[in-house]
């Protein structure tokens, strides 16, 4: 691990890789599926089963089977258990949507980041940065910081003092990791600061969106697992433990020292109280409110304002759509009984 005085220092941004072509037999051996149709023809772009045309490859969803004779790609993934290719040059794999994922990685359709250091960037001499880390423009890194290798800052990324970050992690234009947390107490007629000594600890192969937020832990450390993803616009209050491989979708907030255990999914726009604890594997669905010191149980999806298993949540949602007949039925009765009875 070198220190940022000793770093290499990219002279140029991110470097366009030009997109590569690829055949439809290497495709399916590196893919491990099972390839039908036409061995050598050349695949260099990627595009949705609806859109793509010749040298693009796609993908087929197992519910829209039908597209597949309708579409003018010249490769498409499919699920293994499809019945019958209808003569189109397919591979069958497990899960058509990863495999189209890795497709894109391998044809470099987007840029490259370089390893380096940006010269618009600010990296503190006591910070460390491992082997082929990429600081992008007007990034600040801060002291004592520590970022492993093969990772990558994006244009105005900061890290702020005594952070760490993992290998192979990806932090998109303006996260913010380590800044204060949200502590204060109420002295007489004002609030005084609490001081956040603590600070950040992200494990290996973590994506935190764009302007997402990561707060310092107030005297030990805000922690993300490994492997977990973060969508943009997504505040995690100070002292959490983000376990493993969690998925947090966007403009979700969770408030102070909440657990979220291991491949937990968290919806978007989801409120999370503070001291919460998410069991590993739980779902939470998307917009809803999770009260302070609640205990998520896994095993039920969850959801609504205040955040219910699923299967009450509709029974109530089911009763709310009966709530105008009710009340116009109601009306009808008590006119009745209002007007005098026939003689």
């Amino acid at each position: 691990m070198s220190s940022a005085t000793d770093f290499v220092v990219a002279s140029r941004g991110p470097t366009l890789q030009q997109p590569r072509s690829l055949r439809v037999d290497e495709i399916g051996h590196r893919l491990g599926g099972q390839r039908e149709g036409q061995a050598g023809i050349e695949v260099s772009g990627a595009a949705p089963i609806e859109q793509a045309g010749p040298g693009e490859i796609a993908f087929l969803a197992p519910a829209n089977a039908a597209l597949l004779q309708k579409s003018r790609a010249a490769c498409v993934l499919v699920p293994r258990t499809l019945p019958d290719a209808g003569g189109r040059t397919v591979i069958r794999v497990d899960d058509p949507r990863l495999a189209f994922g890795r497709v894109l990685g391998w044809l470099a359709l987007r840029p490259a980041p370089q390893p380096g250091i940006h010269p618009t960037a600010v990296v503190h001499p006591t910070a460390s940065l491992g082997e082929r880390v990429a600081i992008g423009p007007y990034c600040i890194v801060g002291a004592r910081a520590r970022i492993d290798a093969d990772s990558v800052l994006y244009a105005h990324v900061t890290v702020y003092d005594g952070v760490r970050i993992g290998r192979r992690c990806l932090l998109h234009a303006g996260a913010v990791i380590g800044a204060d947390g949200f502590g204060f107490a109420r002295a007489g007629d004002r609030y005084e600061k609490i001081p956040q000594v603590g600070t950040v600890e992200v494990g290996d192969d973590v994506e935190i969106g764009a302007n997402s937020t990561i707060d310092r832990g107030t005297l030990t450390a805000t922690r993300v697992g490994s492997g977990t993803k973060i969508d943009n616009l997504v505040h995690v209050a100070h002292n959490c433990v983000i376990g493993d491989h969690c998925v947090i979708s966007a403009q979700t907030g969770v408030a102070g020292s909440t657990r979220v255990g291991d491949w937990a999914v968290i919806g978007g726009q989801v409120g999370i109280g503070d001291h919460v604890n998410i069991d590993a594997r739980s779902v939470i669905g998307s917009a809803a409110a999770i009260p302070t010191g609640k205990h998520i149980h896994a095993g039920e999806p969850v959801w609504g304002v205040p955040a219910r298993p699923l299967r009450q949540y509709l029974r109530r949602l089911a009763c709310l759509g009966r709530v105008e007949r009710l009340h116009r039925d109601i009306q009808e009765l008590r006119q009745r009984y209002r007007e005098p009875a026939a003689h």
